[in-house]
């Protein structure tokens, strides 16, 4: 069995984090999300091969894989999914696992979804079920097999989803040459799917937790679900005196924990990140490399990427920071809103309800905030912003804006 993980979209979605970053490699409790998939694959394939695009290089570098062989194929022009596919062809001699790179699946779930494939001798689909499925795949099904997806239904009869998982058959390959092109120019896999239909070579897998890394805020909930389950302390850093570590955090060698610092865990810092002296790390908090949260300040609930600095009287919570930011003395991010409603937030000149109550900023790379700054909840700030002393930053900022 091999596997083929798609990697090569550019993230649109996940503007500003993915302006310089390939969206697999965004973090999330501790690694790349695309190092969890392999991580959890890895015993069950000889093979994986990631099919890359823009920053394709950088995805290269950066994951790893010490159980299976490893390999990359470029696609230069992004044509759809089912396109996306057909570059599996030259690695594969017969059955393979096919996995959307943005999904998370909890290690469980996906070796049940191979044993089954194994099984049987036609195409598997994930399933999954949510609230609203008009944005997705829609599937009906009659008992395993799957009869019917529609593609964001406007009046669903099905809470049953398309996961982005796959378990095809070489037979893939011949349906993929038949489809035609969709109305927006691309080779849709939902069109393959429904030739597989026809010939009743498709089965449905129901998958019990599954997450899909659509929005930059379905970082934190996922974040927060993996760390929840890490199970003891795992301390390599170096940790001064009168220093409180509670639960389970994981600080990694070359980490320095300063005195008076407080951690609760579940907490995750990396090599070369510095913390404290005197301040208060709360849990589901992801420090990257060479991060700082110094003097007086606090962090809950967030992702700090590489380089940050967070180094005297700060407050971020429920916030996602881009790599190489720096807060200004007194730079606070509000996270919950007076009236406790769901927070909206304007995502690329659209207003999307993220259905979240706590939601600070979602910052991207090398943003500068100057003293006593604040943020108000939902705040969505591009690459390369100045947040200039004493201002209020609200809805959306652009990329290399100054407000003063």
């Amino acid at each position: 069995m091999k596997a083929f993980i798609l990697a090569a979209g550019k993230g649109t979605r996940m503007r500003p984090l993915t302006e310089e970053t390939p969206k697999p490699l965004l973090p999330v409790a501790g690694k790349p999300m695309i190092q969890h998939l392999i991580d959890d694959i890895e015993t069950r394939v000889e093979e994986i091969i990631i099919l890359v695009g823009w920053q394709g290089e950088k995805i290269k570098e950066e994951i790893h894989s010490c159980e299976a062989e490893l390999n990359f194929v470029r696609q230069e022009e992004l044509l759809g999914t089912a396109n996306a596919i057909s570059y599996a062809e030259k690695f594969v001699e017969d059955r393979f696992i096919c996995i959307n790179g943005d999904v998370m699946i909890p290690k469980e779930t996906l070796h049940g979804f191979i044993d089954l494939f194994s099984q049987k001798g036609c195409c598997v689909i994930g399933m999954a079920e949510v609230e609203d499925p008009t944005n997705y795949g829609m599937i009906r099904t009659e008992g395993e097999k799957v009869v019917e997806i529609v593609e964001k239904p406007s009046d669903p009869d099905s809470n049953l989803v398309n996961s982005g998982l796959y378990g095809f058959t070489y037979n893939i390959f011949k349906t993929i040459e038949e489809t035609k092109r969709s109305p927006r120019g691309e080779y849709e896999i939902t069109d393959s799917l429904k030739m597989l239909i026809e010939e009743s070579q498709l089965v449905g897998f129901e998958m019990e937790d599954w997450n899909e890394l659509s929005r930059p805020w379905d970082l934190l909930s996922v974040n927060e679900k993996i760390m929840k389950d890490y199970t003891k302390k795992h301390v390599k850093g170096l940790v001064e005196d009168n220093v409180h570590i509670e639960g389970n955090v994981h600080v990694c060698e070359g980490a320095t924990i300063k005195e008076g610092a407080y951690i609760r865990g579940p907490v995750h810092i990396e090599k070369g990140a510095e913390i404290g002296p005197n301040c208060y790390i709360r849990p589901a908090t992801y420090i990257g490399k060479d991060c700082k949260v110094g003097n007086a300040s606090e962090v809950k609930n967030s992702i700090i990427m590489k380089g940050t600095q967070i180094p005297h009287h700060n407050y971020v919570g429920d916030s996602v920071i881009g790599k190489n930011c720096n807060f200004g003395s007194g730079s606070k991010v509000a996270n919950l809103r007076l009236d406790h409603k769901n927070i909206v937030v304007v995502h690329r000149d659209e207003k999307i309800d993220t259905g979240r109550r706590k939601l600070g900023v979602i910052m991207g790379d090398e943003v500068k905030t100057g003293i006593n700054s604040m943020m108000n909840p939902g705040t969505i700030i591009w690459s390369r912003c100045f947040i200039g002393p004493g201002t209020l930053a609200q809805s959306e900022i652009g990329p290399n804006s100054k407000i003063k």
